[in-house]
């Protein structure tokens, strides 16, 4: 996989029109773009299909969250989009991330979208852990959550990088790890609680790294998208020499 293949530009922009720029701005320098709520809710599916027909790959995250069967039929519907990639909360429970990973099992893609849990939002911190009546700190329950997906057989998870490194010493190797919350040195952490560089995410296991403000916001996205991406590289590069 090279390091264009792991940097996921998040796309939370208000509309298509701006999205058009932004993934012609940016070129090659990335392949993969996050769609979220923002975009979503304004555009509908048809942005996502314009992406994928463009020869983009899309992570569809809407983080779904709710029963079993509701949750199992947005997972097909999102397959029928030919996303690659899409969220559910894994605090959904078993019953639903089961249903979620069949869901996408039975999609007519030649490749199968990865079903990613979210374990942690990285907005939250562990006193906003405790405002919500969960007992233990983020850790803990990135972890509690993490096994819980991995057993139901999502393909990876979404969290801080500031985790990763736990996930991959409890969980091992075979599974991804999305991580947002990434800030190249020296960039505002905005509403992110748990923000890492780069390096530092490649360093402690993450396999994909979401990357929007710092480069939409850039005067020369197309520029940004570059650097972060050959951060990448020279990091995978280290890790492979180390």
């Amino acid at each position: 996989m090279n390091s264009q293949d792991r940097l996921i530009v998040a796309l939370d922009v208000p509309g298509a029109t701006q999205a058009r720029q932004i993934v012609q701005t940016i070129g090659d320098a990335a392949t993969t773009y996050k769609i979220g709520k923002q975009l979503f809710t304004a555009e509908g599916p048809q942005v996502v299909r314009d992406l994928v027909a463009s020869g983009r790959k899309v992570f569809l995250d809407l983080k779904y969250h709710d029963i079993p069967n509701t949750v199992a039929a947005a997972v097909r519907s999102a397959a029928e989009l030919g996303v690659s990639m899409m969220t559910v909360h894994a605090s959904g429970g078993s019953k639903m991330l089961r249903a979620a990973v069949e869901a996408a099992s039975q999609s007519p893609a030649k490749t199968k979208p990865m079903v990613l849990a979210v374990t942690v939002l990285t907005s939250l911190s562990d006193s906003d852990l405790l405002e919500l009546g969960i007992a233990g700190d983020v850790l803990s329950q990135v972890l509690r959550l993490g096994a819980l997906a991995r057993a139901a057989g999502c393909g990876g998870l979404v969290a801080s990088a500031q985790e990763a490194r736990e996930l991959r010493k409890a969980l091992g190797e075979d599974f991804a790890i999305v991580t947002p919350g990434v800030r190249p040195a020296g960039a505002s952490a905005g509403d992110q609680a748990r923000v890492v560089t780069p390096k530092d995410a490649i360093a402690a296991g993450a396999t994909y790294l979401v990357v929007g403000r710092p480069i939409l916001e850039a005067p020369n996205p197309a520029q940004a998208a570059q650097q972060i991406a050959d951060e990448i590289a020279a990091a995978c590069r280290q890790e492979a020499v180390g």
